[in-house]
């Protein structure tokens, strides 16, 4: 037996839908998690895709989301919306004032949206590939309980702290996408190499008692690196600032693990979205050339590397069976 499944995008759609409904989600909070899910699956880190979705569906069922949440948001000054996911997920209070973002940001050049009291945000680079999509340039940055030591012997301190940019590349062509973590590695590649009893690179995580550990399951019991030291901690905290410092959300220390118990992480989120010159300007013409200038000199181009565009509905995705079993169960099916 294969240790994956095949799905055609349908049909993935459909088994995420009704996962998310049998879990307890209301149908709009299991569209925004559906599309942010299908958009992991088909252009970003397919980790960030229906194998973290099984942590929303626990998390559901188990009270770390607000299946039924009421998301609010206010517009403190013209340019900068504040939202409160009300312990919903994150994707839900974004999707529910984007068009006003995006209405704003056409209008003032650039918008800022911020928002705590929400499930983990997911995968970052979703919310700039939507803004990408608009022809806006983007930025976003979030923060989740602490698992990552500013210096190794030192206690956790900041999440995996991720930070994603996105930077359209006209009609036709998928967009500029840069989503890493300020950890070594993301969290969702330790868990998945310990599922999978798989050792991983030095450098990556420390155990229990903080010496640095190649065993993955060691590792969930220890605490993640930063990548780069200070500089990779530094850029940690300036995302910390950005998420929760901005937002108003918990720091990465206050924060409940995304994983287990029944208090809801409630993680702040930072968008910045810009235009991209005057409409006049061509800059983002002027960019697309300049990938495709970078890509004749060996340079790996995040986002549209390796990814086929458009795909077809009818093109499989590829599920490691776990998952689809894990899926299936939850709708009953």
């Amino acid at each position: 037996m294969s240790d994956e499944v095949v799905l055609d995008q349908p049909e993935a759609e459909a088994l995420a839908m009704g996962a998310c409904l049998a879990a307890g989600a209301t149908e709009a909070t299991a569209r925004s998690l559906v599309d942010a899910t299908l958009s992991a699956a088909l252009y970003g880190p397919a980790t960030l895709g229906f194998p973290h979705m099984v942590d929303y569906l626990d998390s559901f069922r188990e009270g770390r989301i607000n299946c039924n949440p009421s998301p609010r948001c206010e517009r403190p000054y013209p340019a900068f919306f504040v939202a409160d996911a009300d312990r919903g997920i994150a994707q839900l209070g974004f999707d529910l004032a984007f068009d006003d973002l995006v209405a704003a940001v056409r209008n003032f050049g650039l918008a800022i949206f911020t928002q705590t009291n929400s499930y983990t945000a997911g995968e970052l680079g979703y919310y700039v590939r939507r803004l990408a999509g608009e022809g806006i340039v983007g930025i976003a940055a979030t923060n989740a309980n602490a698992m990552v030591v500013a210096k190794a012997g030192r206690p956790a301190v900041y999440s995996t702290n991720p930070m994603a940019f996105g930077f359209p590349l006209g009609e036709g062509s998928l967009p500029l996408i840069i989503d890493q973590a300020s950890s070594a590695t993301a969290y969702v590649n330790i868990v998945a190499a310990a599922a999978e009893g798989r050792s991983i690179p030095a450098g990556w995580a420390l155990d229990e008692a903080g010496n640095e550990t190649q065993d993955a399951k060691k590792a969930l019991g220890g605490a993640l690196l930063p990548f780069g030291g200070r500089k990779g901690a530094n850029v940690a905290l300036m995302v910390e600032m950005l998420s929760a410092g901005l937002s108003g959300g918990p720091w990465s220390l206050d924060t409940p693990s995304f994983r287990e118990g029944s208090d809801s992480p409630a993680v702040g989120l930072t968008v910045v979205a810009m235009m991209p010159g005057r409409s006049d300007d061509s800059l983002v013409e002027r960019a697309r050339r300049q990938v495709d200038r970078l890509q004749q000199h060996g340079v790996f181009v995040p986002g549209v590397n390796g990814i086929e565009y458009p795909r077809s509905p009818s093109q499989g995705l590829k599920l490691p069976r776990a998952v689809f079993e894990a899926i299936v169960k939850i709708t009953g099916a």
